[in-house]
Order: C-alpha cells, then sequence, then structure tokens
C-alpha cells in the first residue's frame, strides 16, 4: 500500500506523526520511533515561562551566599544564563540524527516575543514550525476578537521572520473556531492541529491545594478532532492534523477518512511504547487492502461534510437521531 501524504508541504512517508511531548528528549526512544516508522516528530514545545523561570532559578542560585561575609561577595563566577541556548541545541541535534522531518514547537507568554523564538528554532534546520497557542483566557474583560486578533497578529509576524512552513496548534475554546481557522488560513497558516489536550488543574480536597494530574487520552477523546476536520477537508489551502484521542488503527483510519491529512499520537505510546507505531501502520495497510485502496487519497476525506450526502451528519440532526433511538441504543448496550 502507498500510505505516503502531505503536510504543509512536506512529503511523509505515512500519515502517523509523534506529538510534541517529552518522548522525543530519549535519544534512543526517537531511535525507536524512527524505526518504528514514524513519519515525522515534533520536538517538545519551547515554553518561553520555562526559560525565565530557569533564569530566575539560576540567578537565585548564583547570588545565595552574596554579602554574608564582606571576603564572600561574587563567591560565584558571573555565568550568564543560557536561556534558549540548551532547548535549540537539543531540536538542532535531533534533526541531525533522523532521517525523517522535525517540526518545532514554540509558545509564548508575551505576544512581542513570538517572532524572535520563531527565527531561533528555524535557524536549528527544522523543517516546520508549530505555533501552539496554548493559553487560558482569565481577563473576563478581554473581548473574543481581542483573542483572536492578537493570534493572527503573531502568525503574521512569524511567518514574515520564517522560510519554513508554519502550523497552528489550536484548542477548540473559540466563539466560531471554524471561522477562526478560515481566517488564519487566510493569514497564512500551512496546516492546524486540532486540538490542543488542555491540562486542566484538579483539587486535592484533604490537602487544600492544587494538583496538575497528567492525564493521558482515553479512546473516544479523538471525536471533536473528527468533527472539526470533517467540517474543514476540502474548504481550506491548509493541511489539517487530527490531535488527541488517537490511539490505535481505527482512530488513525477514522481521522484520515473525516479529512485529516495526518494525525498526531502520544499517549499511545506512553502506554505501549513504540512498536504502536507500526502496529497502527499495519492496522492501516490492512484496512487498505481489505478496501480496495492503494493510496490514503483514495479515500481521505470520503467521510468529510463536503462529501457525504446526509447534512446533518455534522450537525444537531446526529443528536436528535441518537434521542429517537435512545430505547435501541441501550438495548444493544445495557447499562451495568
Amino acid at each position: 500500500m502507498d500510505l505516503s501524504t502531505h503536510y504543509m508541504g512536506i512529503p511523509l512517508k505515512n500519515p502517523l506523526i509523534v506529538g510534541a511531548s517529552n518522548l522525543v528528549t530519549d535519544k534512543e526512544m526517537v531511535k525507536k520511533l524512527e524505526e518504528a516508522g514514524a513519519s515525522a516528530i515534533v520536538y517538545k514545545s519551547l515554553f518561553e515561562e520555562q526559560i525565565n523561570l530557569e533564569a530566575a532559578e539560576l540567578d537565585e542560585d548564583l547570588h545565595e551566599y552574596d554579602d554574608r561575609h564582606a571576603e564572600m561577595v561574587d563567591l560565584f563566577p558571573k555565568v550568564e544564563h543560557s536561556g534558549p541556548r540548551a532547548h535549540l541545541m537539543a531540536v538542532k541535534e535531533l534533526k541531525e540524527s533522523v532521517s525523517i522531518p522535525v517540526i518545532a514547537s514554540l509558545n509564548c507568554i508575551y505576544d512581542t516575543t513570538w517572532e524572535d523564538y520563531a527565527e531561533l528554532l528555524a535557524s536549528t534546520g527544522v523543517d516546520g514550525l508549530e505555533l501552539n497557542f496554548y493559553s487560558t483566557i482569565t481577563d473576563a474583560n478581554k473581548t473574543p476578537q481581542e483573542v483572536e486578533n492578537s493570534r493572527i497578529d503573531i502568525l503574521k509576524r512569524v511567518k514574515k521572520k520564517v522560510q519554513i512552513p508554519v502550523a497552528v496548534k489550536l484548542s477548540p475554546f473559540y466563539t466560531n473556531a471554524l471561522e477562526f481557522i478560515n481566517r488564519l488560513s487566510e493569514d497564512g497558516a500551512d496546516a492546524f492541529v486540532l486540538f490542543n489536550r488542555l491540562f486542566q488543574p484538579d483539587i486535592n480536597i484533604w490537602n487544600e491545594e492544587f494538583e496538575m494530574p497528567y492525564n493521558l487520552s482515553h479512546k473516544g477523546d479523538n471525536r471533536l478532532s473528527l468533527r472539526y476536520a470533517g467540517l474543514l477537508h476540502g474548504r481550506l489551502q491548509a493541511s489539517i492534523a487530527a490531535n488527541t484521542g488517537i490511539l490505535d488503527g481505527e482512530d488513525l483510519i477514522a481521522s484520515l477518512l473525516a479529512g485529516a491529512d495526518v494525525a498526531q499520537v502520544v499517549s499511545t505510546i506512553y502506554r505501549n511504547g513504540s512498536e504502536q507505531i507500526g502496529k497502527m501502520l499495519n492496522e492501516l495497510s490492512d484496512w487498505m487492502k481489505e478496501k480496495g485502496y492503494n493510496s490514503i487519497d483514495d479515500f481521505k476525506g470520503k467521510m468529510a461534510h463536503s462529501r457525504i450526502t446526509e447534512p446533518f451528519a455534522y450537525k444537531r440532526g446526529q443528536y436528535v437521531d441518537f434521542l429517537m433511538k435512545s430505547k435501541e441504543y441501550f438495548k444493544k448496550y445495557p447499562m451495568r
């Protein structure tokens, strides 16, 4: 089977990409992922606040003993914090160690610094850049238009600075995500990663403090990206990457049928190891053979909104149909 495809203009040997995570900081794991068949790797995000925190901690450590005794002033030599240099070096080393495309990921706090870090990441030789618009709005006075316009402005400024393709990774929490995606596409986004898996805080009721559990995706978590891939296919010049809840070959196939060009995986590798990549690709190949498809293009987007005859499949009609047939459903899947 011909599993080759393209993602934001980058030719890939198959549609399975390893998403941004700490997995790719392990050289042995990277080697295993490439051997298992991963078509590309997204390096973990460069988070600006992490760089700032490391700089503050280093400064505190260097000056911890200043002025305790006159002779101890400037006990430590002047050491300048490396800032993003360590991250950039790691990205460059990864790019040089693999034969598959590498995509950098970026998340900044300040609107003014996105293009600076983007330019630095592009200088490492990566094949593409993913702008991770991971943010939580806490200002009740900020309008949806202000939020969206600031993101579009960031994209425009980054596109002027770099020559590599730029993807935008979004959360679904926009007033009209489809309209916002259209605007980003018109302003130069080469791809969309749908969607961010946001880490939500939990509260330990006994200690009365916040916890940040590391929650992996579960079966069925892919349905939101499935819906939007289906609604967007054929209506954008940009590529679409399904993200979150892509755990096995069935999830991968469903994403492609809906209209995604590729799928990004992380949780299923944490659970099942690097060999899950090969297993998913084998499931895809076996399904294509059984269905008589020779290439990804033969069926990609076959179930997209623009190509199906059921106009309500992606709308409320699907939900109404479920309500009308709920008795039949619960007979088939009895509650325990």
